[in-house]
């Protein structure tokens, strides 16, 4: 009888799950929860907060709805893999359960408190323990909860990670992984330790830290309750953990110095694999403990975001003229590189990260009204998110990061040959697709605890292997474009 390791996706908008055959890695069903995106309570122009209790209840739901669709029998699962949004904050009291809705990842309330905290420790103490600036994460985060909600506070036995909560309710115990740490910025690489000192900083108790697991190893076994719950068997265990970007990463195979993974969806994500742990870039990109890190392998992921990815591409579909993205894609192959002189800097989403936090908005450079039409805006569209990659890959390779392989999931953006072959030939290595989700991933990962990461690989090639992009021959041609535009960039930039 086959068996299966199943996978969760714990997204901001949806519950993701998939269920993988535990020899071959092939995925045979998936499923998510709720039908509709799930909501996010903004008590106040620039929170956000979800109830954990929710991301269970939806758990519950589409396991059970999984395994009826799946046609198995429940206790042909064996293992169980946990992926989940970053950043987050779950503050539990000593029976386990949510004392407030959890702040997640998009929140900023947190922004001035770690800036201070910045200021105050300096930046050479932060950029060597922590390889970034305290920020708007985990741990700024708790600090808030503290300083404005006293009566809360006194009551939290231990804080956590979202997926971290998620484990909890399915194996009754509470811990922590060192990635899920770092991501909270309370991970002190040089020390190879919790970075206390922080917590202290901040007048917390470092009590409040669970207990340290490891991302590849048993985690904690369903429970008796849990079971009933979900569906699942009593006693499997939960077998890896990671936030989504990791996750992601090693969705794809992303593991060692030289590899890269990029995601473009509303927004783009590019995580590069550096065994360099170092860094230069306190704001601009985020350092985190990969999936395999270790203090013998120092594997640290680098993550830079583009605000203003798959959202302009989609702005461009919905305004001008209704067509879907693969009318889009071959109108814009009509046009020769460089859209004929057009060009479109596409930062209209917010602030951006990579360029300072800086609000630059969406801007459309030399527009002739006799020779530029429909087809020249979807090319200069395209082109101007594949530069803004390139640009961040240029931020990356500056921060101690090498590249060998981008390997991306079967996005919209990435489904572009223009725009593929644009950041391809820029960049000057090859982009490997995928048709894998981070679920699948996680589900796969639940069968890595004996640490060997060639299967990973293995079930990629093997099942989700769409195309491979290559950098084209005519270089300049690439390149005068980009110059065009990051020359655009430039002069914006200078004038914010």
């Amino acid at each position: 009888m086959s068996s299966y390791h199943i996978g969760y996706d714990i997204g901001s908008s949806s519950i993701k799950v998939a269920l993988v055959d535990a020899d071959t890695g092939k995925c045979i069903a998936k499923a998510s929860e709720p039908s509709e995106e799930m909501e996010i309570i903004c008590l106040q122009e620039g929170w956000a907060e979800q109830n954990p209790n929710d991301w269970w209840n939806h758990i519950c739901v589409a396991t059970k709805r999984l395994i009826s669709e799946a046609n198995i029998k429940s206790t042909q699962i064996t293992a169980i893999g946990i992926a989940y949004q970053m950043h987050g904050l779950v503050v539990v009291d000593e029976q386990g359960e949510a004392l407030r809705d959890s702040i997640i990842w998009c929140d900023s309330r947190a922004v001035e408190i770690g800036n201070k905290a910045f200021n105050e420790i300096g930046e050479g103490k932060c950029m060597s323990h922590l390889l970034n600036s305290p920020g708007n994460f985990t741990a700024s985060k708790l600090k808030w909860v503290k300083d404005n909600e006293e009566a809360i506070f006194v009551k939290v036995f231990k804080y956590m990670l979202p997926g971290d909560f998620i484990a909890s309710k399915l194996s009754g115990k509470i811990n922590t992984t060192i990635s899920g740490l770092s991501e909270g910025m309370l991970w002190d690489y040089k020390n190879n330790s919790v970075a206390n000192w922080l917590l202290e900083h901040y007048g917390i108790s470092t009590d409040l830290t669970p207990e340290l697991t490891t991302n590849f190893t048993n985690q904690g076994e369903v429970t008796e309750e849990a079971a009933e719950l979900t569906g699942l068997p009593v006693g499997i265990p939960i077998t890896y953990r990671a936030g989504d970007q990791p996750n992601n990463a090693l969705s794809l195979n992303v593991f060692k110095s030289g590899e890269v993974a990029a995601t473009g969806g509303t927004s783009g994500v590019i995580y590069a694999v550096s065994d360099n742990a170092k860094s230069k870039e306190p704001s601009r990109i985020n350092s985190f403990a990969h999936v395999n890190y270790s203090p013998s392998n120092s594997n640290i992921g680098k993550l830079l975001c583009i605000n203003s990815a798959g959202i302009l591409y989609r702005w461009l579909m919905k305004n001008m003229g209704g067509a879907t993205y693969e009318e889009m894609n071959n109108m814009a192959e009509q046009v020769a590189i460089g859209s004929d002189g057009l060009v479109i800097v596409p930062f209209g989403n917010g602030a951006e990260r990579m360029l300072d936090s800086k609000q630059l908005g969406t801007h459309i450079s030399n527009l002739n009204l006799n020779v530029h039409e429909q087809k020249h805006m979807f090319r200069a569209g395209l082109e101007g998110i594949a530069f803004a990659f390139v640009y961040g890959m240029e931020i990356l390779k500056g921060d101690n990061v090498a590249v060998n392989v981008m390997r991306a999931g079967n996005d919209n953006l990435f489904r572009s040959k223009i725009f593929s072959e644009t950041v391809s030939t820029l960049i000057g290595h090859e982009i490997e697709i995928y048709g894998t989700t981070g679920a699948i991933g996680a589900a796969r990962a639940a069968g890595l605890s004996d640490g060997d990461f060639s299967k990973m690989g293995a079930s990629l090639l093997e099942n989700d292997h769409v195309d491979t992009f290559k950098p084209n021959d005519n270089v300049s041609e690439y390149q005068a474009a980009y110059d065009r535009w990051k020359k655009e960039l430039e002069i914006l930039m200078s004038n914010k």
